[in-house]
């Protein structure tokens, strides 16, 4: 069976590179990801409907979420670790919904709290028997430019809507 690398070391060391300049690399990743994101949901919002590029951020953080539920399925954790992470998801899927369907602020502070289940949970805590570590790694920087993005657009108006769905539907 094929030994694929998990942890920063040895990720480094089949790559050829420090494990500052692996860390460094994937937290610039993370951040063209998340930027990537963030113009997406722009446009869709600026050129279709704002809801549109609302909804992508939401999947997107239900997904973010659900990636560390599907890391523990296929690493055959306990139950009960399972069970962890599948609150993580209703949590940060709640968020998500709140975010969708009331204040984009929700979404924001989903956004902004997932690095810590990220950094808590999967790179230091328990989570990193069967995380993949740059996933952790690459999700600070990728999670908080869509926070800062959607704290912006909607804090300043940008999209020429309020945070508020309901403020935003057509008359």
């Amino acid at each position: 069976m094929l030994q694929v690398p998990n942890t920063l070391e040895e990720i480094a060391e089949t790559v050829g590179v420090s494990v500052g300049e692996l860390v460094f690399g994937v937290l610039r990743e993370g951040a063209i990801g998340g930027a990537v994101l963030a113009l997406i949901a722009f446009l869709l919002s600026r050129f279709t409907r704002e809801i549109y590029g609302r909804a992508l951020l939401a999947i997107f953080l239900i997904t973010a979420a659900g990636a560390y539920f599907g890391f523990a399925v296929l690493a055959g954790v306990s139950p009960l670790w399972i069970l962890v992470e599948l609150v993580g998801v209703i949590i940060f899927g709640v968020m998500a919904l709140l975010g969708l369907r009331d204040s984009a602020w929700w979404l924001a502070l989903g956004w902004a709290l997932h690095p810590l289940w990220d950094v808590v949970l999967h790179l230091w805590g328990p989570g990193s028997s069967f995380a993949s570590q740059p996933y952790a790694i690459a999700c600070i920087t990728f999670d908080w430019v869509v926070a800062a993005y959607i704290a912006i657009v909607y804090g300043f108006g940008l999209l020429g809507v309020a945070s508020r769905r309901r403020d935003t539907a057509p008359s």
